[in-house]
C-alpha cells in the first residue's frame, strides 16, 4: 500500500513548475503590473517642496496626457533617467514629479545640479502617496490620460528604449507594444 506522503514531493514540484511556466509566459516578466491600469489614478497627497507648486488631482484630469514620476536624490537610477525626462519635458510633455522620502535640501541639490523637468512638483515625505499608487521603489513612472486614468506604469529608469517602445506610443495615442 502506497503512503500518501510519498506523492507530496512530485505534487510540490509540479506546482512550482507550473508557476515558473506561468511567470515565463507573461508578456514582459521584468515589468511590474499595476492594478490601476484603465482606472482612475489614486489620490494625490503631496507636501510643498521649497517654492515648487505641487500638483493636484485636478492637474491629473486637466485634459492632456502626462507622466507622473516618483524619484529621489538618493536613487542612482533616478540620476540615470533624468536626462531622458529633461528631453521629454523639452518636447512639451508634461511631467509631474513626486519626490519620495527625501531630504528637501538634497532634493533641491539634485534638481539644481541636473535640471528640473517637472511642470509641477511636490514631496511625499512619508511615502503615503507612493503606497497608494502601488510604488515598489523609485524611480517609477506612470502615464496618465487627460481624464486622470492610469494608462501604463513603468518601474525602473526611463531609458531611450523605454521611451521609444513603451511611452511614445501612449503619448501619441497608440497602444504600447
Amino acid at each position: 500500500m502506497a503512503k500518501p506522503l510519498m506523492f507530496l514531493p512530485p505534487v510540490i514540484f509540479a506546482a512550482l513548475a507550473g508557476m515558473f511556466v506561468w511567470g515565463m509566459a507573461r508578456e514582459n516578466p521584468k515589468q511590474l503590473p499595476t492594478a490601476f491600469a484603465g482606472k482612475e489614478a489614486p489620490p494625490v497627497q503631496l507636501e510643498q517642496l521649497a517654492d515648487f507648486t505641487p500638483f493636484t488631482d485636478a492637474d491629473l484630469r486637466a485634459g492632456e496626457i502626462k507622466l507622473v514620476n516618483f524619484w529621489a536624490s538618493w536613487c542612482a537610477p533616478c540620476r540615470v533617467e533624468h536626462p531622458n525626462l529633461e528631453a521629454l519635458a523639452q518636447e512639451g510633455i508634461q511631467i509631474l514629479g513626486v519626490n519620495y522620502k527625501d531630504k528637501p535640501d538634497q532634493a533641491l541639490g539634485f534638481l539644481s545640479e541636473l535640471g528640473n523637468p517637472y511642470a509641477r512638483l511636490g514631496a511625499d515625505n512619508a511615502g503615503r502617496m507612493a503606497l497608494d499608487w502601488g510604488v515598489y521603489g523609485v524611480p517609477e513612472t506612470f502615464v496618465v490620460s487627460g481624464d486622470g486614468k492610469v494608462l501604463f506604469r513603468f518601474a525602473g529608469p526611463v531609458t531611450q528604449r523605454v521611451i521609444e517602445e513603451r511611452l511614445r506610443p501612449l503619448l501619441e495615442g497608440a497602444p504600447a507594444e
